[in-house]
């Protein structure tokens, strides 16, 4: 059997996307564990442009999706927030390379029209280097979408939320920015309910003011993990909280 043309390269002959199969990476990663990053020393080292070539003259990056995995809901929020500067930050090599592939992909894609332009992807490790990347306040919006859930009790201080993280997350948080958590783990849902209703810089919305914002319905089927979660017909547990 002779395989197709574009068998023997990542990205599809058809589609001229990157092909999810030559990136495939094991689930998941220590956090903890001493992996070789370059990071800025402090945010104004970080060079944007080179993230995004069409970034105008102050404008800043506003929503990080934490955890990005394969960029589904990157590309969502790109689409949905045109105007807005977007990054996506993933700990995993194989799968940051296919974002990233992804996002220069879709920019070639849409070149006349230039969609696209204010997504890009990291590969970093936030629970180390966030504050390394974003000044006070900068963020708007922040997205933890199906986190690791390490269910080991041993491995729960590699959870990305925890009480020392979520300080770092309300430095780089504006007054009124939000978290966004989603989760088809019950008991993870109830350790990030609990550690952020301890802190006294968050609130959780009220179910009518999650059910109001526009994003909420893309974050049960616009990453490929929440994907994959309708399609077992699994639970979703949402909780999204302001920053005081």
């Amino acid at each position: 059997n002779k395989e197709p043309a574009d068998a023997l390269t990542s990205t599809s002959a058809v589609t001229g996307m990157p092909q999810k199969r030559f990136y495939r990476q094991r689930a998941h990663s220590n956090p903890i564990a001493d992996h070789s990053f370059d990071y800025p020393a402090r945010p104004e080292d970080v060079d944007w442009r080179s993230l995004y070539p069409s970034i105008s003259a102050g404008q800043q990056v506003e929503f990080a999706d934490i955890g990005c995995g394969y960029g589904g809901f990157l590309v969502t929020l790109g689409e949905m927030f045109p105007n807005k500067l977007a990054i996506g930050m993933e700990i995993r090599v194989k799968v940051s390379d296919y974002v990233i592939d992804r996002i220069t992909a879709l920019r070639h894609r849409h070149k006349d029209d230039g969609a696209y332009q204010n997504i890009a992807c990291l590969r970093t490790n936030a629970m180390k280097y966030l504050p390394n990347y974003f000044i006070k306040g900068q963020l708007e919006k922040m997205f933890f979408l199906y986190p690791d859930p390490h269910f080991k009790r041993a491995k729960h201080k590699w959870r990305i939320i925890n009480q020392a993280l979520l300080s770092e997350y309300a430095y780089v948080l504006r007054s009124g920015g939000l978290v966004y958590t989603m989760t088809d783990v019950e008991d993870l849902h109830k350790w990030i309910v609990s550690h952020m209703n301890q802190h006294p810089l968050y609130e959780r919305l009220s179910e009518e003011e999650a059910d109001a914002d526009p994003i909420t319905p893309k974050l049960y089927q616009s990453s490929e993990e929440g994907a994959k979660v309708v399609r077992n017909k699994g639970d979703h547990f949402l909780a999204i909280f302001r920053r005081l």
